[in-house]
């Protein structure tokens, strides 16, 4: 579990950098990939918490 979050922070880091050079579609969708790793960690994480 802790590899998707550290996928995240990868995605969110090349978004980053690929707005700031101006590739805006990448960086819409690195952020877009980053924001459903984080949402998928945060209930695998409540599912695992419950169970």
């Amino acid at each position: 579990m802790a590899n998707l979050i550290g996928l995240a922070i990868i995605f969110l880091v090349l978004a980053f950098i690929a707005y700031v050079l101006g590739a805006r579609g990448v960086a819409g969708f690195s952020m877009g990939i980053a924001k459903w790793l984080v949402v998928i960690f945060v209930i695998l994480a409540i599912v695992t918490f419950i169970l």
